[in-house]
């Protein structure tokens, strides 16, 4: 009985290692990526930040700012409007001004107008990401030709540049104005 049982156990061990080896390089594989699909799986996906503020509110408001600037920089109206209705439901009563273009961020889909509500909001949301960064790296950038050649100002947690002002059109238009280290 102890034979025909082991011998049973042996057989059923052998099928199990057959079926699921079949042939070890077939699961394996190598993908090598060239600088270009390095770059455009990056334009994909939002900055990661690597910075940190001190207070929660702050924090939160700079990574939805980062989702809005890419989305932008996509083209995606529909991505910049849903975000943008998540960083208005995170001001305070005391940043009222902010929240009110944050909001208008979520009644448009015109991508020009959401670009100019960015760059408004970017004036007044400047100053607290400068004050409350706490550890870390942001940068302040310019296109001098947003607008009509008026010019606007955007934040970012890298040093690269992908305008938020003209998408693909002029990816890599501006210039880093200021250097902002904690």
């Amino acid at each position: 009985m102890k034979t025909r049982l082991l011998t049973i156990s042996m057989m059923m061990f052998s099928v199990i290692l057959l079926t699921s080896c079949k042939d070890g390089k077939e699961n394996q594989s190598v993908e090598i990526n060239t600088p270009e699909e390095v770059r455009e799986s990056q334009k994909k996906t939002a900055d990661v930040a690597d910075q940190d503020f001190i207070d929660g509110m702050t924090g939160k408001v700079w990574h939805n700012y980062l989702e809005i600037k890419m989305a932008l920089t996509r083209e995606d109206a529909k991505k910049a409007k849903d975000v943008a209705k998540s960083m208005a439901d995170s001001f305070s009563s005391e940043r009222e001004e902010m929240k009110s273009i944050a909001q208008q961020l979520t009644e448009t889909d015109d991508i020009e107008k959401q670009r100019q509500l960015f760059a408004d909001f970017t004036e007044k949301v400047g100053p607290m990401f400068e004050e409350a960064l706490s550890k870390g790296t942001i940068y302040k950038k310019f296109c001098p030709m947003a607008f009509n050649n008026k010019g606007a100002y955007w934040y970012a947690d890298v040093e690269e540049i992908t305008n938020p002002y003209f998408g693909d059109k002029m990816l890599d238009c501006g210039t880093v104005e200021k250097t902002i280290k904690k």
